[in-house]
């Protein structure tokens, strides 16, 4: 506190820089803040014991700085100077984001190289950060595009492998062919399945993809939410829609001239009442129909819509027998089966799942009752599924049983069925079609396959930038041209580099030794100083970056020794800035910048401009008092309906087996793909 009342050095305190036209706070602020440089009032020592760790989530470096970063970085600030007035030894550094698409895209309209681009805009926005006063430890300063640090993308990646936590394999994968390069799931948005960047429709490939196993991770990732004492019950929520966890029982259906299909349910208790049989338009049988059965061929390539409202199919020839009473059931190919959720079959049980139900009432198949709410109350299914636990009826020696006593009897009972867990989570997709990122340390030998770079070797860095359609990576031949640390042949680099949430999942981490040589992070420091006391960003973050986050500090507690299995303690998912009624964003172009609010402020004895909507100076519009319109903070209430609404509906997109249909998991599908 010492260093705080020492104050400017000059004899500012005889002039409080009044000018004629009012207080002149730029003059203020600017001697203060060179004399709380002087006194580095804001530097984190590293001999301090368990410091106070206030962290708002590091931007992207994209030009300027706008109104939703100041909100975000004032919470933090506002947060971190309140720790230290109460005595607290406060760490709040600062970083940047730095590797990303759109420095690429930008790069090549303007005829310069990515990292140019970025390094000017980091200029830029770090300007303006100081401009406001912000409280950072600037020493510790971490910006993910340069070697010393994307060495550590790749360490990490080499120890992932090394614990059988990285593979790569043929997967379908979302294209965005404006882009060029592949989409995570989580990055594909909206009903018409967008890119998250760009707005152009996606589409489906076949390609050779790195993966990250978080699905290795997804019981402890789900089991633990609930001990996120200090996240919001959206984004915990939100976590838990993503992964998807359900427990039920898979069981087999023989199926007319190709024997025994599986299937997953939540409900066994209904099958007494499975009327059909359904498969996704992709599931191998399907695919073998759509070559024999015209019908087939005809549904599936020209009407099938797993997006539309209602639920669609196709009858085939053949059927399928109830493993519990041994009734043949019709076989139809369907639309809201999905061959990424369960098995991509499942049991029509049209009288207690509302999918079913209007399937059923559509294909003219049987509904019939077998769950009631009690013995001597059968519902009423003609217009509306009966979906709760209850009691068995018309279901044979069952029947009188309640639904979970039923669920573990027909689970003993039935010679193929066996208690299943199923996950909405997939593993993390990180390879990217694009020039900046951190290349991904492999090299292809024909005679070996694909070969870890050695440790020593790292980094491998990225060779200068070709303008050039596709990936600029392919381009380099110099650079892709290496031989094999194996057998000492001819090899090629992996012109892949890793998805930029790689980068986001451990930079936190980072901050405690930034300067480090010899590891990612000083592994004594990090235990001391972890977890993040009070995390802020925004909530469109709660499955991507918060999830990938939690799953690599749990891989870092099992392989390197840290003792903390979460990275933020405490989580702030602060409002978002809006104007003209849409999120203030660059890609949106409705962008309002600090420095021009600040001159708005300067100018504050000034007349307003009063005309309603009227553009300011500031590009803000005013009402006709004078207040800025468009820029507000949802209420509570709004932002809750909205994160619930973003925890149902942001769900895992898969684009399937072609443009109409596109592989959705939840979106007005039931969960459990009985």
């Amino acid at each position: 506190m010492e260093r705080l009342r020492a104050g400017p050095t000059e004899d500012s305190t005889t002039t409080l820089s009044m000018h004629d036209d009012g207080y002149d706070h730029t003059e203020v602020e600017r001697r203060w803040q060179e004399a709380w440089d002087d006194a580095s009032v804001y530097r984190t020592p590293d001999d301090v014991s368990d410091p106070t760790y206030v962290l708002g989530m590091y931007p992207y470096p994209s030009g300027q700085l706008h109104m939703g970063h100041v909100r975000n970085y004032t919470i933090t600030d506002a947060y971190a100077r309140y720790r230290r007035m109460q005595g607290d030894d406060v760490l709040h550094p600062m970083g940047w984001d730095a590797f990303g698409l759109p420095a690429e895209n930008a790069a090549k309209e303007r005829d310069t190289n990515p990292r140019d681009w970025t390094f000017d805009c980091i200029e830029t926005m770090k300007g303006q950060m100081e401009s406001m006063g912000f409280g950072y430890d600037w020493e510790r300063e971490v910006t993910t595009c340069v070697p010393e640090y994307y060495k550590w993308n790749q360490w990490l990646f080499r120890r992932f492998h090394e614990e059988g936590l990285a593979e790569r394999r043929d997967a379908e994968v979302n294209w965005c062919p404006s882009c060029e390069t592949v989409l995570a799931d989580e990055q594909v948005e909206g009903d018409d399945e967008l890119c998250w960047r760009c707005d152009t429709p996606v589409e489906s490939r076949e390609l050779d993809q790195w993966f990250l196993k978080i699905t290795e991770y997804a019981d402890e990732l789900v089991d633990y939410i609930d001990e996120l004492e200090g996240w919001p019950d959206s984004v915990r929520q939100m976590q838990r829609n993503w992964i998807g966890r359900q427990y039920g029982t898979r069981l087999t259906f023989d199926v007319e001239g190709h024997g025994p299909v599986e299937a997953f349910t939540t409900r066994v208790d209904t099958i007494f009442g499975a009327t059909f049989f359904a498969l996704a338009p992709d599931h191998p049988i399907s695919e073998q129909l759509i070559e024999e059965d015209d019908a087939v061929h005809e549904f599936v390539h020209h009407e099938a819509d797993p997006d539309g409202d209602e639920p669609n199919g196709v009858e085939t020839d053949l059927t399928a027998t109830n493993p519990i009473t041994g009734e043949e059931i019709p076989v139809f190919v369907a639309d809201f089966v999905l061959s990424d959720v369960g098995t991509g079959a499942l049991m029509g049980v049209p009288g207690h799942d509302h999918r079913d139900h209007d399937f059923a009432e559509k294909m003219g198949v049987d509904i019939e009752p077998v769950i009631a709410p009690s013995e001597d109350e059968v519902p009423d299914i003609s217009e509306e599924a009966f979906t709760d636990d209850g009691v068995l009826v018309n279901s044979g020696e069952y029947s009188g049983l309640d639904s979970e006593t039923a669920r573990e009897r027909l689970t003993e009972d039935i010679d193929s069925a066996e208690t299943d867990t199923q996950y909405r989570l997939r593993d993390w997709g990180i390879s990217r079609q694009r020039y900046w990122g951190t290349p991904i340390p492999v090299v292809h030998c024909d005679d070996c396959g694909p070969v870890l770079v050695p440790g020593e070797d790292l980094p491998v860095e990225l060779p200068e930038f070709v303008n050039t359609t596709g990936n600029p990576l392919d381009e380099a031949d110099e650079w892709k041209q290496t031989s094999c640390p194996d057998c000492g042949g001819e090899a090629t680099r992996e012109t892949d580099t890793m998805d930029t949430f790689v980068d986001s999942s451990w930079y936190f981490l980072r901050y405690v030794s930034p300067g480090l040589d010899e590891a990612p992070f000083d592994l004594e420091r990090a235990n001391d100083w972890m977890p993040v006391d009070q995390y802020v960003g925004g909530i469109e973050h709660a499955v991507m970056h918060l999830l990938y986050s939690r799953f690599v500090t749990k891989t870092l507690a099992d392989h390197e020794g840290l003792d903390h299995r979460e990275p933020f303690e405490n989580l702030l998912a602060q409002g978002m800035v809006q104007l003209e009624g849409e999120k203030m964003s660059k890609s949106v172009g409705n962008v309002v910048s600090p420095p021009a609010n600040r001159r708005g402020v300067r100018r504050r004895h000034r007349p307003p401009v009063h005309d309603a909507g009227r553009p300011t100076r500031t590009g803000l519009r005013l009402d006709r008092g004078g207040r800025p319109i468009g820029v507000r903070l949802p209420d509570a209430t709004e932002r809750r309906d909205r994160d619930v609404r973003r925890g149902r509906h942001r769900d895992h997109r898969r684009p399937g087996f072609g443009h109409r249909l596109r592989r959705r998991r939840n979106r007005g599908r039931r969960h459990d793909c009985r």
